[in-house]
């Protein structure tokens, strides 16, 4: 069977997206409180979440080895079960205007530290740049862990 061209097909996923799915939801699944063990643990966990029929274990497996993608609704409930935004786990990081992928420099302007300063000190854009210059996967948890601290703190 002949693989289509993006060009022909522009709606289905390339192996390249469903491969980085598998990937930001293996990480996901592993910075979640509860340890998932293989496709048999994801199925039932998520079925215990989704209102629509339930998933089989292989359809987990075809997810978690990148041969496909949930549909709108099941990456949903994935999404808030996993307590990661449905775009992140579909596409990745939201780009920038530039086309460089979002970095987590929001955060850092509006810490604490920052609030009532009009410009952020050097020290917070060094600390900007350095964390805009990690892999997304990287930048992601430096997100989650500096939102955790933020929610702590208030």
């Amino acid at each position: 069977m002949r693989q289509l061209d993006r060009t022909q097909n522009p709606g289905m996923p390339t192996q390249e997206e469903k491969t980085a799915f598998s990937r930001r939801l293996a990480l996901a699944l592993r910075r979640s409180g509860e340890p998932v063990t293989g496709p048999t643990d994801l199925a039932l966990r998520f079925n215990l979440r989704y209102r629509g029929a339930a998933i089989s274990a292989q359809t987990a497996h075809k997810w978690l080895s990148g041969r496909t993608i949930p549909t709108a609704d099941k990456l949903a409930t994935l999404a808030e079960w996993l307590n990661v935004s449905v775009h992140w786990l579909h596409y990745g990081p939201p780009p920038m205007a530039d086309g460089v992928e979002q970095a987590v420099v929001p955060y850092v302007a509006s810490s604490p530290a920052a609030a009532g300063d009009d410009k952020p000190s050097q020290a917070a854009l060094t600390l900007a740049r350095k964390i805009q210059s990690l892999a997304p996967a990287q930048r992601y948890l430096v997100e989650e862990l500096v939102e955790q601290l933020v929610q702590a703190n208030l």
